[in-house]
């Protein structure tokens, strides 16, 4: 059906492309040379050529051809946060989106129109093939860079969540400044014969980096002989003597870099990440410590997503994650060393200063890299300079460090009633007490970068807190995994537990409103999971659904006998399972559904196109108020979808775009409000999608 055609470059295109930005003076003559150089020599498209070099901002040249094309265009930063529905997914196939390089984004039914995003608008023959595909009436083309398409795809059609996170330009401008200088001298090139972990680094520093607007400024070589203020790791952070010979062999960096990404080495079939297997052993550690159960793999969690808040690249997001799981070894005693406690307390400082360097030791033999050595071996020092081991302060402290002290004081304030305060916190709570140590223990920045993120996941889930909350209990990871995913995606809120005792502790909090549970539970049995919750009082009128591969019909009756909705035999379509799972919980809600409660915060918190999204995917319906100093509006939903919104004088998607670019106000959900007046019939992803456009090209 379709021809070969990779997105790779070709000398007619990228002469065209340069010739239209030197006619609209985007670029110069002078600088086109270098352009074709860079085609050449490293096999970027003239687009990406022209960003990569710093020439100019990839705005002006998408607003140049998509002038030039007549089209619309999307900036990479839009097109990242762009959600593309799963029936796009499989109207296209993804072997032949990658070949012409296009990827769907949007589908009006009524109209039968297929968006989507490609670097070559101009090419009608695959946009033809592309409407063969799909069976669309009409394929709409708006114009993207090359590299953001492909990495569109590599997240739509290979779950590749980091696929955006290196064509962060400003980043890249920071990291190529401080990978060329330290103290006058060249201490990186291209070459691959440097290791891993001295890239990874400074990728970990450069984007950190961005945090201060500080630290925007250009990076210039140190004058002879002055030693000046450097971002880069210290030289005697760098100066760590190697680990000693070992007969167990090494891992060189490079191949834990594989390792660390979950990829092993052609032909060796597919098996657990080395930060899998982390997690997997220090659980097991950990499953004799109490409210500690579990803390490493908690703060793991809280590491992953300040990683991808920062758009780290994934090899150094999987070193944030390994050092949190390996920093608590050989330290499980009487005290928990965070770096708060060692801060305010002697006994917990001097225990934490013995065992700081326990889990490099006992992980030497396997050659960890320098990068998570360093941020489990400096998490006790301080902001000011006063921790140890070495006393060195602010952004001389590894960017690993210093994420990790505030992940592991969090962690331990909203889980560990044994902390400083004598009571688990709640997150608002924890994220004030670790504010009040700015500029002394934490890095101020990463603190309210911390709070940013943290708070901004507790309104998401405020906003659809009046979701049924369903538990999966199954010893089998993959037979849950894709049912846990279309019950997401119908709104439900999903734990899973693994063994009976787990399915119990979490029954017990007293916030389930379904059950579906496997009968065999490894040691545990599923039905007598059933017969001890129906002797519980949360228990007696739990909605249970048994999802077994068990077939034996004196097995099925006695689960029948015991209350079950349903009796489900594996395999069994996701998809039909889950709607009759939304259907047995309406069925038994009758006449008294959950009652709903408003929700209100900051647009600081959480901006207003995720907002948007969170209430589309969690198909909430209700009036969101926003006030700002430019004014007050509302923007009403119905199952998710956006029907009506006015800002000050406007109505409709004109007030709706008016809003989405508000960044700081406040705003409020009331989830009683019915609307009774329908003056949008977009979806909320086409409004997003029309917004950010917008927003790109500086339309009100």
């Amino acid at each position: 059906m379709a021809t070969q055609r990779p997105i790779a470059p070709s000398a007619p295109k990228a002469k065209l492309v340069c010739d239209l930005l030197v006619r609209d003076k985007v670029i110069t003559a002078a600088q086109v040379p270098s352009v074709f150089d860079r085609v050449q020599r490293a096999g970027d498209r003239a687009e990406d050529a022209i960003v990569n070099l710093g020439l100019v901002g990839e705005t002006e040249i998408l607003k140049s051809l998509a002038s030039h094309f007549k089209v619309q265009f999307i900036s990479t930063e839009k097109l990242a946060k762009v959600e593309v529905a799963r029936h796009l997914v499989s109207a296209v196939p993804g072997r032949f989106a990658e070949k012409v390089g296009v990827c769907p984004v949007l589908f009006d039914p009524k109209a039968g129109v297929l968006t989507v995003v490609t670097a070559d608008p101009d090419d009608l023959e695959a946009l033809r093939e592309v409407q063969m595909a799909s069976n669309a009436k009409e394929v709409k083309a708006v114009l993207a860079r090359p590299a953001a398409i492909k990495a569109l795809i590599a997240k739509v059609y290979s779950g590749d969540m980091h696929s955006f996170a290196m064509l962060d330009r400003q980043a890249q401008s920071q990291m190529h400044q401080m990978m060329h200088y330290d103290h006058g001298n060249i201490v990186m090139d291209e070459s691959p014969a440097h290791a891993p972990p001295a890239r990874s680094e400074t990728v970990l520093v450069a984007r950190e980096r961005l945090l201060s607007s500080s630290d925007m400024e250009p990076v210039a070589p140190p004058k002879p002989g002055r030693r000046t203020p450097s971002t880069r790791p210290s030289a005697k952070r760098l100066s760590t003597p190697p680990p000693a010979k070992s007969a167990v062999p090494s891992i060189a960096p490079s191949s834990l870099l594989v390792t660390l990404h979950g990829h092993g080495e052609k032909g060796t079939g597919a098996g657990p990440s080395f930060v899998e297997l982390l997690n997997v052993l220090v659980s097991l550690l950990e499953s004799s410590r109490g409210d500690l159960r579990g803390h490493s793999a908690q703060v793991a969690r809280l590491m992953r997503r300040l990683g991808e808040k920062l758009s780290l690249d994934a090899g150094s997001t999987a070193y944030l994650v390994a050092t949190a799981f390996i920093h608590d070894l050989g330290k499980m005693g009487q005290y928990h060393l965070t770096p708060l406690n060692c801060s305010e307390y002697d006994g917990h400082k001097v225990a934490a200063q013995k065992a700081v360097g326990i889990p490099a030791s006992l992980l030497e033999p396997v050659r960890l890299p320098q990068e998570t050595i360093l941020a489990a071996s400096r998490m006790y020092e301080r902001y000011d300079g006063k921790g140890f081991p070495d006393g060195i302060g602010g952004k001389d402290i590894p960017l690993g460090a210093r994420l990790l002290a505030i992940c592991d004081t969090y962690a331990d304030l909203t889980s560990n009633p044994r902390n400083p305060f004598r009571k688990t916190l709640s997150p608002q709570e924890a994220c004030i007490a670790i504010a009040k140590y700015k500029d002394t223990i934490f890095d101020p920045n990463l603190v309210d970068l911390f709070r940013n993120t943290v708070l901004g996941e507790e309104i998401a889930a405020k906003l659809l807190a009046n979701r049924s909350q369903a538990l999966l209990v199954d010893v089998d990871p993959e037979e849950t995994t894709v049912l846990e995913l279309r019950m997401i995606e119908q709104g439900f809120v999903v734990k899973t537990a693994r063994s009976v005792e787990q399915a119990l502790k979490l029954l017990g909090e007293g916030e389930t409103d379904l059950v579906v549970s496997e009968i065999d539970l490894g040691k545990g049995d599923g039905l007598a999971l059933l017969a001890e919750a129906r002797k519980q009082a949360w228990g007696k009128d739990m909605p249970w659904v048994i999802y077994t591969r068990r077939q034996e019909r004196a097995v099925a009756q006695k689960a029948l006998g015991l209350g079950v909705l349903d009796y489900v035999n594996k395999p069994a379509s996701a998809d039909v399972l889950v709607a009759k799972l939304k259907a047995l919980l309406d069925q038994r809600a009758g006449a008294s559904p959950r009652s709903a409660r408003g929700v209100s915060g900051s647009l600081r918190e959480m901006g207003l196109p995720d907002m948007v999204q969170v209430l589309f995917h969690g198909r909430k319906s209700g009036n969101l108020q926003i006030r700002a100093a430019e004014g007050s509006g509302e923007i009403h939903f119905v199952e998710g979808n956006v029907v009506n919104a006015k800002w000050e004088k406007l109505k409709g998607e004109t007030a709706f775009y008016a809003m989405l670019k508000l960044t700081d106000g406040e705003f409020g959900l009331d989830p009683s409000f019915k609307t009774t007046e329908r003056a949008i019939n977009q979806s909320a992803e086409a409004l997003l999608l029309e917004g950010m456009r917008r927003m790109d090209e500086g339309l009100s």
